[in-house]
Formats: C-alpha cells, sequence, structure tokens
C-alpha cells in the first residue's frame, strides 16, 4: 500500500461540481493499493497516518511533535489507484494495481479502520472510482510518502521488508 501524506490548512474533493467531502486542519492522504495488500498493510497505513508527528507543539513552540490526534485536526482519505503506476514508453500501466471490484471494498475497510482508530467523524473519504477534483491548501508544504513495503522491480531486484518496525 501506498499513501502520499500532505499537511494540510484545509482539502475538499468534488464530484460533478458538487463538494463531497472537506476538512480544515490535518491530513490529506492519497491512497494507492497494491494487488497483493493485505490487512497487515493497511495496519501499517492507519498507524503510521495516524501517529506521524507533523505538526508544531504549539505549547512548546518544538516542531514535528505532535500527531494528528494530539491536535484534533481530520484526515482526509482519497483512493489513488495511479499512484501504482508505470510508464510503458508514454502510456501509463497500473497492472500492479489492485482490480477495482477488489479494491473497493479493500479501501473501504482502511477507511474504517482509520474511523476506529481515531474518530469516525473526522475521517472523510472521496467517492472511490469517481472522477474527482481534490483541492487542497498544502501547509508548509509537507509532503510525506509511506509504502507498506517496497516491491520487487526488475531494475532494482531488491524487496523491503518495511512493514517490520
Amino acid at each position: 500500500m501506498r499513501a502520499v501524506v500532505q499537511r494540510v490548512t484545509s482539502a475538499r474533493i468534488e464530484v460533478d461540481g458538487k463538494t463531497v467531502s472537506e476538512i480544515g486542519h490535518g491530513l490529506l492522504v492519497l491512497v494507492g493499493l497494491l494487488d497483493s495488500d493485505t490487512d497487515v498493510d493497511s495496519e501499517f497505513i492507519c498507524r503510521k497516518i495516524l501517529n506521524m508527528r507533523l505538526f508544531q507543539n504549539e505549547k512548546t513552540g518544538k516542531p514535528w511533535d505532535q500527531n494528528v490526534m494530539q491536535k484534533n485536526y481530520e484526515v482526509l482519505l482519497v483512493s489513488q489507484f495511479t499512484l501504482y503506476g508505470v510508464l510503458k514508453g508514454n502510456k501509463p500501466d497500473f497492472h500492479v494495481a489492485m482490480p477495482p471490484q477488489l479494491a473497493k471494498p479493500f479501501y473501504e475497510s482502511l477507511v474504517q479502520r482509520v474511523r476506529k482508530a481515531y474518530k469516525p467523524d473526522a475521517v472523510k473519504d472521496g467517492v472511490f472510482g469517481a472522477m474527482m477534483q481534490v483541492h487542497l491548501v498544502n501547509d508548509g508544504p509537507v509532503t510525506m510518502n509511506l509504502d507498506s513495503r517496497k516491491v520487487s522491480t526488475p531494475e532494482s531486484g531488491t524487496q523491503d521488508d518495511s512493514l517490520k518496525m
């Protein structure tokens, strides 16, 4: 599983010109699903999203000290299969992304996992499979990339066990 986490002052999702989700301060998380992802990957990404210390502690002035839960901020999750796209020539190929019929329930279970681990009303999401417009004001800007594990590629020939803590 791959996630692009952006610290935002606000973010919203529009579908057909209508706002379907929006948050104030918090994290916008673009989520890509690998065809071999399991609940272990989902748990890892959930834990990392909620515990990443990307916010300043206002009491101490210490940067990179508090997570989204400590700040009582919101999370906006957006499914994005293109995070596992690769170029074959100039054309994108998404063969390693989880197929939509499997990805939808898996993504929905991730949303529920994050809601359960934090608080349901603070976790929003987009519309799976829809053409969405993502509007955000990146705070910092701060953007972090998460991978629950690294995928072996023909070029690298390596695999990383990023799930180990």
